[in-house]
């Protein structure tokens, strides 16, 4: 893609799982990922699909479906040797309200996956869990809109994971008449709650009430709300509870509130105030009435008040990092040794912030299902000192038979692989995989551009200068780095300077933990035809550059990834980050929950610009940013036109942004209201697909 164009006629349109390990650790094939952006990857075994319908599955429980808690939800007591939710149940696939009631309020066992957006009628409607219950979203798609679950007396061994759960906010901040939780506990024992995305409640986000216990809160982000997680509710001091790693931002007071526990054991959480918002915390960390609280290695950034005591209350801290916070910050009596009720291991406290952008939440492969198991799946072995099968990538992938009918896993050993990759589009099915402890130790490269001679004779064009080309759908590549190292400085006598790294044109690809570097035009999302579905879902990656880099007509969603924007050749920083060419009526590019940053000049970048491929007036370039992180090298007019076409006449807005380079509401920048972004999910992006592991 050139970076101007001639201007076109202009127009108008209408406008199994190791206990305390993240789910990012826990994969089939056991691969090691590299801690540059935290722990990342992927969940667990794929399993044989299991009807759309909620019916009952005869295969085999999922793998998954197997795992236990950790903390005190593992904890031998009340007549409940640990927590395992409906593992000894059948497992069924749910989409409708009724389906999900009917089963979470079943007296059997059962492990209930959620596969699609389920909106509660009435708003507010808290679901009745009985026991012996696993509810767990597919991938992304799992997600409960206006309303949550109440698990009342005596209820126990449940687990509540994977899941979205959002929305249900009635206009009032601190709602006094709407009591509309995610999650609601009086009197339950035995529950775990894990990597879950809750945001926007008319009350709180996690109720842990009346003698509740053996209770452990891991890997969920907790956000957008007044009140985040409360415990307590009794006069009683029984409950035992573990929180860690957990992502608290945004979050006005109850972070969280820990009244009359027993033993609270708090770690690796990372609170976080955002300056210029609307929303200023109160207080954090908060230990009550006669609480025993451990406090460790947590990171507290921006917060009011962020470690607080009552004086019947206490609280022994340990390891814990506060930046730019303010107020109390409080510790005192003495509390209790967690190790003796189980086994923990810390992470640093100043890997933290970046551990938990990376890995709380939703992942894509816990609850997902597929025809073609990892175990079952073909692996072929790439090494450059011959140890292998193939010695180049190249090699391995022409041995992938044509129309093959099954995943074929390409593992690359650690090493530099200077050569040109092609997957065309006769060999679905095929992950590339790097085998070393970092996506950094796998490294494919070449430096063609546009207007490099072909060997051939003629020059390479924009889509042919890419390192690596995948035309086929179901790719995959995980673990590895992808790179173009044209020298723009050294090649000035050239027309263009694009110069691909990545380019795919088909459909269900995934790009988990990998580095996408380059320059301008790093990044070509497209399709197969200009009529052809395209969807590409990144998650926990790096995309690098400087001009156009993340492009192309593809639906193509960016999530819980870090952007890096470069200084271009000649040092200067300008540059721009998307630039979609969408065709009417699909989606383009959505980048959430992500961060954009690197070492540029304050306010010379875009967000993006409209790209309209050889001047077609009929695409509707597509562009939303929601809930990431964006630095100050943003423009405060975040989009513009190019080569004729207004940005304004096409799609192009954001929701809920922070961070240095966000901006509130103007006609120079469109922000989704909250219906709007209702519809503007990650889910809504990937449709009927589930991302799924290889």
């Amino acid at each position: 893609m050139t970076e101007t164009r001639s201007k076109p006629r202009h127009r108008r349109r209408k406008t199994v799982l190791a206990v305390g390990v993240p789910l990012a650790l826990t994969a089939a094939g056991t691969m090691a990922y590299g801690t540059d952006l935290g722990v990342l990857g992927v969940f667990g075994e794929d399993t044989q699909r299991t009807a759309s319908a909620a019916t009952a599955a005869t295969a085999a429980a999922p793998a998954w479906a197997a795992d236990t808690a950790d903390g005190f939800a593992s904890v031998n007591s009340l007549g409940q040797n640990g927590t395992y939710g409906g593992r000894d149940g059948k497992t069924v696939t749910v989409k409708t309200l009724a389906d999900l009631e009917k089963y979470a309020t079943a007296a059997e066992p059962y492990v209930i996956v959620v596969a699609a957006t389920i909106k509660m009628d009435p708003v507010g409607k808290e679901i009745k869990v009985k026991s012996d219950k696993t509810i767990v979203g597919a991938g992304t798609s799992g997600q409960i809109v206006g309303g949550g679950f109440f698990l009342g007396t005596g209820v126990h061994n449940v687990i509540i994971r994977n899941l979205t759960i959002r929305d249900a906010y009635q206009g009032v901040w601190n709602d006094k008449d709407h009591d509309f939780d995610a999650i609601q506990m009086d009197g339950a024992h035995h529950v775990w709650i894990d990597h879950n995305d809750l945001r926007n409640m008319a009350d709180g986000l996690i109720d842990v009430r009346k003698d509740s216990t053996n209770v452990t809160v891991s890997w969920n982000k907790l956000s957008h709300d007044n009140k985040a997680f409360g415990i307590g509710w009794t006069e009683n001091v029984v409950t035992d509870i573990t929180i860690h790693h957990n992502w608290i931002q945004e979050t006005e007071q109850r972070n969280p509130s820990t009244d009359n526990a027993a033993h609270a054991h708090l770690y690796n959480n990372f609170l976080e105030d955002l300056a210029g918002t609307d929303i200023k915390s109160s207080y954090g960390n908060y230990s009550r009435g006669a609480t025993k609280m451990v406090l460790e290695n947590s990171y507290f950034q921006g917060m009011n008040n962020p470690v607080t005591k009552d004086s019947t209350a206490a609280i022994v801290q340990k390891g814990n990092t506060f930046v730019s916070t303010t107020g109390r910050n409080e510790s005192g009596g003495t509390a209790f040794d967690p190790k003796s009720y189980y086994s923990y291991t810390l992470d640093k406290t100043a890997d933290v912030p970046k551990l938990l952008k990376s890995g709380v939440g939703p992942r894509n492969s816990i609850g997902t299902t597929a025809t073609t198991t990892a175990a079952a799946a073909t692996t072929l072995t790439v090494a450059k000192d011959g140890s292998g099968q193939y010695s180049t990538v190249q090699a391995a992938v022409n041995a992938v038979p044509a129309n093959n009918p099954s995943r074929v896993v390409i593992a690359v050993k650690p090493g530099t692989y200077r050569e040109l990759v092609k997957v065309p589009s006769n060999k679905p099915h095929v992950t590339i995989q790097g085998t070393g402890a970092s996506r950094n130790d796998t490294v494919i490269v070449y430096n063609n551009a546009s207007g490099t001679p072909k060997p051939g004779g003629g020059t390479y064009g924009t889509s042919g200068s890419a390192s690596v080309a995948v035309e086929a759908d179901d790719f995959q590549a995980r673990n590895l780095t992808i790179t173009n190292d044209f020298d723009e400085a050294a090649n000035q006598s050239l027309s263009g300077h694009q110069a691909v790294a990545l380019r795919t044109a088909a459909d269900k690809v995934v790009l988990d933990s990998v580095i996408v570097n380059g320059d301008q035009d790093t990044l070509l999302l497209d399709t197969a035809a200009k009529d052809k579905l395209g969807r590409v879902y990144v998650s926990n990656s790096y995309v690098t550059g400087n001009v156009d880099f993340i492009f192309g007509r593809a639906t193509a969603v960016i999530d819980k990834s870090v952007i890096t924007l470069k200084k271009r050749w000649n040092g200067t920083s300008a540059g721009y980050i998307t630039a979609p060419s969408t065709a009417a009526n699909r989606k383009g590019i959505l980048i959430a929950n992500s961060t954009v940053n690197g070492n540029v000049s304050s306010g010379t970048f875009y967000l993006g610009r409209p790209w309209h491929a050889g001047g077609d007036a009929s695409l509707d370039p597509q562009t939303t940013v929601r809930n990431t992180s964006l630095s100050a090298a943003i423009k405060s007019t975040p989009w513009t036109d190019m080569s004729g076409f207004s940005w304004k006449e096409d799609r192009f807005a954001e929701y809920k942004n922070t961070g240095a380079g966000s901006g509130s509401a103007s006609s120079d920048r469109p922000q989704l209201t909250d219906a709007q972004a209702s519809g503007q999910e990650v889910a809504d992006w990937l449709g009927d697909w589930t991302p799924a592991a290889s």
